[in-house]
């Protein structure tokens, strides 16, 4: 049992570092470099802040890293209650990882055709900040491919916290709540730009988070309360 709690809460620290590491990628390195729609300006904010940018991309592969580590606690952690679910959850994390790991390039790729390179000389200023965009484009909606696993996984692990007993029930239903949240957010982007930036479409971003968050609290705080073997 002390195993299993000290399990616990190896998992909630790695939950708080995803997130972590995740807000920081986005919220304080990429909103605050790129402008939509204005390829100059951004090119511009990503060059006077190169430093900032490598490590908002260092920022993202330490959160897919956590990630992994993440599903392998709690498929330890869960097993026992449903091994064939727990396996779920982990191929559902492996897929998300890899796609999240390869789209990383896309934006790495902006930074070299910032760099001044002399094979891009060919090209000419406003070409090389018109295909930086691109990439950067191209790796948003690369993040949002990977959102349909990062939704998908949380629907074998919803439904194993809530079976287990080792966690109040309502975690399970707001963590199933938060995945059909990230499908339908997901489509809606790819099926329905026109919504993207609706009431709605942000209400859809925010089930995952009530969700997850309550979760990762939970672990930290309070582990997982397992039951105790009858004598």
């Amino acid at each position: 049992m002390n195993s299993n709690r000290k399990t616990a809460r190896i998992a909630g620290f790695l939950y708080l570092m995803l997130i972590v590491f995740g807000i920081f990628a986005e919220f304080f390195v990429r909103q605050s470099l790129i402008v939509p729609g204005d390829a100059a300006e951004t090119a511009h904010n990503i060059l006077a802040s190169e430093s900032l940018f490598r490590l908002g991309f260092m920022s993202d592969l330490i959160m897919s890293t956590c990630w992994l580590l993440l599903v392998l606690a709690l498929y330890v952690l869960l097993k026992p209650v449903n091994k064939n679910f727990a396996s779920l959850m982990v191929l559902f994390v492996l897929a998300g990882v890899a796609i999240q790991c390869i789209n990383m390039l896309n934006q790495f790729a902006t930074l070299l055709l910032l760099s001044g390179a002399d094979y891009l000389k060919v090209f000419q200023a406003d070409q090389l900040r018109a295909l930086a965009m691109f990439f950067l484009n191209l790796h948003k909606y690369g993040y949002s491919s990977a959102g349909i696993f990062h939704g998908l996984w949380l629907f074998p692990l919803g439904y194993l916290v809530f079976k287990s007993g080792y966690f109040p029930r309502i975690l399970g239903v707001l963590l199933i709540i938060g995945c059909f949240g990230f499908l339908v957010d997901t489509f809606t982007i790819f099926l329905f730009p026109s919504y993207e930036a609706t009431i709605l479409q942000s209400i859809l971003s925010t089930l995952p988070i009530i969700g997850e968050f309550s979760f990762c609290g939970w672990l930290l705080i309070k582990g997982a309360k397992i039951p105790e073997m009858k004598s």
